[in-house]
């Protein structure tokens, strides 16, 4: 049996991901702030989703992720797609803290407990959306793509990590562009606008395929590797949206 932690499940991403894993013959847990729509999805197979809720923000986060894991009899993947972002010109602080609590703490406190739970039950796999927008400072977005460029950081060290240790521990760090789902908005105008319905295919083969950094589509995969490329003192003065 396979069984698969979902974070994030409740929309977007994270629920087409979870839609995708069923049909695979997964057995779920999903989990997210908002529990109503998660029973949306404990209605496609009753049998094989159990729903918890956990606010990656809250200081019980760990222990409600451990208590789904046990109620599930384990767990062989988590999926990672908790996360908020805006635009933020202005610098409010209440977006630019908001972002760090959920992108940067929420996510350490979330993806650090699964790691040291697989660490103890014989590895695993962790995957987790972080994004595009981590591979340069966005002036736009500062504090979205400061956590972005934290998570994969840490991704990263995690399977240096796991290899040193020889724990078995995989991870797939998964890297959309801009996705048509509620975290845009009703902004049409993004460029190179992604459906979720094709991101979440793409991610689940890349996670199947055991994809270690994976950038989604070709076209964004062009783009960030010519950001990489331009120096600091003309991306300073390229405005970037």
């Amino acid at each position: 049996m396979k069984r698969a932690v979902v974070i994030g499940a409740s929309s977007g991403l994270g629920q087409e991901v979870a839609r995708l894993l069923l049909e695979q013959g997964y057995t779920l847990g999903v989990a997210a702030r908002r529990i109503d729509r998660l029973e949306q999805l404990r209605a496609l197979a009753p049998d094989r989703v159990i729903v918890q809720r956990i606010d990656v923000t809250a200081s019980d986060a760990t222990q409600a992720l451990n208590e789904l894991i046990e109620k599930l009899g384990g767990m062989d993947l988590m999926f990672y797609a908790s996360g908020v972002g805006k635009q933020n010109m202005e610098l409010e602080p209440d977006i630019e803290i908001n972002t760090v609590l959920t992108n940067g703490l929420g996510f350490t406190s979330v993806i650090g407990e699964a790691f040291r739970y697989m660490a103890q039950h014989g590895g695993g796999h962790i995957a987790a959306i972080s994004s595009i927008a981590g591979t340069k400072g966005l002036g736009a977005a500062p504090s979205y793509s400061a956590t972005k460029a934290l998570q994969g950081t840490y991704l990263q060290a995690l399977e240096q990590q796991s290899r040193m240790r020889g724990l078995g521990i995989n991870i797939t760090d998964l890297r959309p562009g801009f996705v048509a789902t509620d975290l845009l908005g009703d902004n049409p105008s993004y460029p190179l606008l992604l459906r979720p319905e094709r991101v979440a295919r793409e991610m689940v083969r890349a996670v199947t395929r055991g994809k270690h950094v994976w950038v989604i589509d070709w076209r964004w995969r062009i783009v960030t590797a010519l950001w990489r490329r331009i120096p600091r003192w003309i991306w300073r003065r390229l405005k970037v949206r």
